[in-house]
């Protein structure tokens, strides 16, 4: 478990991470979001004892990241986002070092691991000459080859092709089967996937925590619906649909034309509650006389809520 409390460093006169609070329970894989700048790189160092703390305390399973370094790392494994790797050592060799360095056992780790990161076919290869998304996997390896209780990954698919990305994707989900994961990551996409909570932060504070599958609703509409109809101005919709229970604004957008239609008004209506108000807009607008070209459900993405968490905070 990692408790993590009212954790702040300063640099000089900037405070990058600013009194950060948050525990996660053994065998959850959690996604730390934010903006480039946010704090999460530095706080990720914070909680692997990387850096020290300016103020606050780190627990890692009721051991003090500080008070007692030496065991509360062997329980962390950590990569950060550009691997420190040896590049003219071959890949087996530089295993078989980390392994000694760890006091484990290279003939027992190192056959586990090659099989765990998919590196077989590129174990007696230069690390120089190794693509990036093999270069992870051995970070990975490296991370892992104390089997820690715990996993940080700083950027773990950066700079990867799609294929590389799935592969390291389905690898952290292995892994998080038996061990805590963090991933700091600017994917949304790689948080639905892989994680079952999520952690923003922006400008070095927490702004959002919650279950990936409820973020959306604690934080913003869980979704809207777009209309588009003719012949009828954007305020004359408004004035129309905001009659529907349900229904808690209406802004205008942009959408498609319609070929012979220059009248046509497209609107997104936000909603206030969970009722299914799509039969009552319809009714409305043909009850008008308007013509109805789209009624269509749209839900909010992780990079919606994300957009308007991160950028009220920048304002």
């Amino acid at each position: 478990m990692i408790e993590v409390s009212h954790l702040s460093k300063q640099f000089g006169t900037f405070r990058a991470v600013d009194d950060v609070s948050f525990s996660i329970p053994t065998g959850q894989i959690v996604g730390l979001l934010g903006p480039n700048g946010a704090g999460k790189s530095t706080t990720m160092r914070m909680i692997t004892g990387f850096l020290q703390a300016t103020d606050g305390e780190v627990l890692i399973d009721g051991l003090n990241i500080e008070d007692s370094p030496v065991e509360a790392k062997r329980k962390i494994g950590y990569m950060p986002e550009s691997a420190p790797l040896y590049g003219d050592m071959i890949v087996e060799d530089y295993l078989t070092y980390i392994a000694q360095v760890q006091n484990q056992d290279p003939a027992v780790k190192i056959p586990q691991l090659c099989d765990e990161c998919g590196l077989r076919e590129v174990m007696h290869k230069n690390i120089s000459e190794l693509s990036r998304g093999y270069k992870q996997r051995v970070g990975l390896a490296h991370a892992l080859m104390n089997d820690p209780e715990i996993l940080i990954l700083d950027e773990p698919t950066s700079g990867l092709d799609p294929n590389q990305i799935e592969d390291v994707r389905a690898l952290i989900r292995n892994i998080g089967k038996t061990r805590t994961v963090i991933i700091s990551t600017h994917i949304l996409s790689e948080v639905e996937t892989l994680c079952s909570r999520v952690i923003i932060i922006a400008k070095g504070r927490v702004i959002a925590d919650s279950p990936t599958d409820e973020l959306r609703t604690r934080y913003g509409n869980s979704a809207t619906i777009f209309v588009q109809a003719s012949p009828c101005t954007a305020e004359e919709l408004k004035t129309e649909l905001t009659k529907i229970s349900g229904i808690s604004d209406i802004v205008k957008t942009d959408g498609e034309s319609i070929k012979g239609d220059d009248k046509v008004t497209s609107v997104l209506v936000n909603l206030s509650g969970e009722n299914e108000v799509r039969p009552e807009i319809a009714r409305a607008v043909i009850k008008k006389g308007w013509t109805l070209y789209e009624l269509s459900l749209k839900r909010n993405s992780l990079e919606d809520v994300f957009h308007t968490l991160t950028m009220g905070e920048q304002e």
